[in-house]
């Protein structure tokens, strides 16, 4: 059977899971002349790679095969910074990254921070109840978690827009967004301001620590070990990025999903309790990472298909948690879903760092949202994603506040 070779064909991008589940059905682990190497479809050939560091690699920072010297040396100060983000690392570098900075968001260290997050919440919805209609990506799942992660960094609150503009000129190069033309060019840009942005504020955090993630960063150290300048900012523009891309996402497609699914907004909005359980089934159903990239360190093979040395895998989670091997009725969105093994967030030596923390603003975020709003219902427009391989994200979620209470 043809299977249509185009992941950014406009039918792919509005509705990935109609294609995934074609290459799932008929050849799971597929050659792709258009991403240039295999795309891996069921759940348990996903979660196998996933966990499998020693044949499957997650440094990939490097120029695409197809640019020219001149744009690979553009470039190279771009990929020097990515070169430094855990995610772009195996071990030995990526567990020393992890290890100095993830005493910061552990389940116990984010508990903490729940009531801070409860009041940007609040003070985001107080600023949307005086509006009759709102985007909640725009109004709230984006504000959120940037003014969450930047308080937690130290950040300034002002500085908010143009954080967000670094980050989504970084997004269309870190996510693949092959179709814009400029995505060089943007993301090599932003990624220069928002470093030296960063290496201001790390410089003035050695001479005068704050009681902020920064701080605890630039002085973070194990046995004498201490992160490089250049990896302090890397690390830092890391959790700015991922700090809030991820959970942006998990709120906008969260709500999309339960306004699109009116029972199971009925079914939240009277029933808080199932929050946590909803937002591990909108990690699944609907999550913000459509796929990752891994790279075959030797030739092996993989759902009967032999995989050469260096050859790239696209470990399609999206495919994997609709995958119907290992979850019933896969394609229904089910908010008491239990158990839930989705594979959201990855798993193995790379699982989401941030996880704790995306899951309780994602709770907070979507339980207060439809505790203050209980009517609020989805503008007749149509729905739109960004065009890239990598994340699942709305451009924009219009809807209607009216039956608010306060």
């Amino acid at each position: 059977m043809q299977i249509q070779d185009n992941l950014m064909d406009p039918s792919v991008i509005s509705d990935p899971y109609t294609y995934f589940a074609e290459i799932r059905t008929n050849d799971p682990v597929h050659w792709s002349d258009d991403f240039g190497g295999w795309i891996v479809t069921r759940y348990e050939d996903v979660a196998f790679a996933f966990q499998d560091q020693t044949r499957f690699s997650a440094e990939r920072v490097t120029p695409s095969r197809k640019a020219s010297e001149k744009k690979k040396k553009e470039l190279a100060s771009t990929y020097n910074v990515l070169s430094h983000w855990m995610v772009f690392n195996d071990p030995p570098k990526h567990t020393r990254l992890r290890l100095l900075v993830n005493k910061a968001f552990t389940p116990s260290a984010v508990e903490k921070i729940k009531p801070r997050i409860v009041e940007i919440s609040n003070e985001l919805l107080d600023e949307m109840a005086n509006n009759e209609k709102a985007d909640i990506i725009k109004d709230y799942a984006y504000a959120l978690p940037i003014l969450v992660i930047s308080e937690m960094l130290g950040l300034p609150k002002n500085d908010r827009d143009k954080i967000k503009k670094w980050s989504d000129d970084l997004m269309l190069l870190v996510f693949g967004a092959v179709d814009v033309p400029d995505r060089h060019e943007k993301a090599q840009k932003s990624l220069q301001e928002m470093y030296d942005y960063l290496h201001d504020i790390a410089s003035k955090r050695r001479e005068n620590p704050q009681d902020d993630l920064i701080s605890a960063i630039a002085f973070a150290g194990d046995g004498g070990d201490k992160l490089t300048t250049d990896e302090i900012i890397s690390t830092c523009s890391l959790l700015v990025f991922g700090g809030h891309e991820t959970t942006t996402n998990l709120i906008a497609n969260g709500m999309m999903s339960l306004l699109t699914h009116p029972q199971a907004y009925k079914e939240l909005k009277d029933n808080p309790s199932l929050i946590s359980s909803a937002v591990e089934e909108f990690l699944r159903y609907e999550g913000p990472s459509k796929a990752m990239i891994r790279i075959a360190k030797e030739d092996l093979e993989l759902g009967g298909k032999k995989i050469k040395q260096n050859e790239r895998l696209l470990l399609v989670q999206a495919s994997a948690n609709r995958d119907p091997a290992k979850f019933t009725k896969p394609d229904k969105l089910d908010i008491t879903r239990h158990p839930n093994q989705h594979l959201g967030f990855g798993r193995g030596i790379h699982y989401c760092l941030g996880a704790p923390l995306a899951r309780v603003e994602g709770e907070i975020a979507i339980k207060q949202l439809i505790q203050r709003f209980p009517q609020m219902t989805l503008e007749d427009v149509q729905i739109e994603w960004q065009p890239t391989i990598i994340n699942r994200a709305l451009k924009r979620l219009p809807v209607t506040l009216r039956g608010t209470s306060s």
